[in-house]
């Protein structure tokens, strides 16, 4: 018997539309001039990236409903992390690659996706739980 990919959801498409949203604007974020971004205190970028990767990191282990999809997709992430430092010190003018930035994001990915196990994995179906009644 097939396992399922995802976890019971009754809105899978919107938890994961929300997720590539998420991915989108990372994305755009990433690859946006740095004049069109918010001043940040030096260092405080790593925090960012940190934190960001974890939100994304987060909820693909809440998304998928088993370990092996989980660290697919925490790989997929630390992989567009790194892509997308070597496109900022290639495309754009403004930016650089920096090894610091793709390090923190792929901390964030790990701390995120340790929290699947945890009662924080359960969160988004739970989150429906609370709709059904």
């Amino acid at each position: 018997m097939k396992r399922p990919l995802l976890r019971a959801f009754r809105w899978p498409v919107l938890w994961v539309g929300i997720w590539i949203a998420m991915i989108a604007a990372v994305v755009a974020s990433s690859l946006l001039p740095a004049h069109d971004l918010p001043e940040v205190p030096d260092g405080f970028d790593k925090v960012e990236h940190f934190v960001g990767y974890l939100i994304l990191g987060a909820w693909a282990a809440m998304l998928f409903a088993h370990r092996r999809a989980q660290a697919i997709a925490a790989a997929a992430l630390i992989a567009l992390g790194i892509a997308l430092e070597v496109a900022q010190g290639a495309w754009t003018v403004s930016r650089m690659a920096d090894s610091a930035d793709a390090l923190a994001n792929s901390l964030g990915v790990f701390a995120g996706l340790m929290l699947g196990p945890t009662p924080l994995g359960g969160l988004l179906v739970r989150l429906e739980g609370l709709f059904r009644r």
